[in-house]
């Protein structure tokens, strides 16, 4: 696989540090990525979103569900189990993990819950007011006289 330096990139841009993270994230090909929990990202309304991954085996308590910096981070660890059990087959994956989502700018998690198996968490885009776009009224030539001198 092709490898891309993004040293100009640093050189030339202020502020758009995130991007070049990203990238650089990205186009890492020696970190795999894990498969397991399986997990689904749907879109529920113009700006809302639900993260859905499969906990089969893990409680409430044994789930941790934390953002820090624009990262959402949803990490499971199992108890103990008190008596010593005897499976002749163990199909259920019970290990631990830590999955991590990044999250872009004005994205935040209004909830999350714990159903027949699936943990579902529930974000939404929460653009402040002044990122908002506005309108702006144009005055009438006629209304307002527009004081200034000519250039010739």
């Amino acid at each position: 696989m092709r490898t891309f330096d993004f040293a100009p990139l640093h050189r030339a841009t202020v502020g758009f540090d995130q991007i070049a993270d990203m990238l650089d994230r990205v186009m890492t090909n020696e970190v795999s990525q894990p498969s397991y929990p399986p997990y689904n990202i749907e879109k529920t309304a113009d700006d809302a979103y639900r993260i859905s991954i499969a906990v089969a085996g893990f409680a409430e308590a044994d789930l941790a569900v934390e953002v820090k910096e624009n990262s959402l981070v949803v990490s499971a660890r199992k108890a103990e189990e008190d008596g010593e059990r005897s499976y002749l087959h163990r199909g259920i994956a019970t290990r631990a993990f830590e999955r991590r989502f990044q999250l872009a700018d004005h994205i935040h998690v209004t909830g999350a819950s714990h159903i027949d198996g699936m943990l579902h968490i529930d974000l939404k885009r929460e653009v402040p007011e002044a990122l908002k776009p506005r309108r702006i009224e144009i005055a009438n030539g006629d209304a307002k006289a527009i004081e200034g001198k000519a250039v010739n």
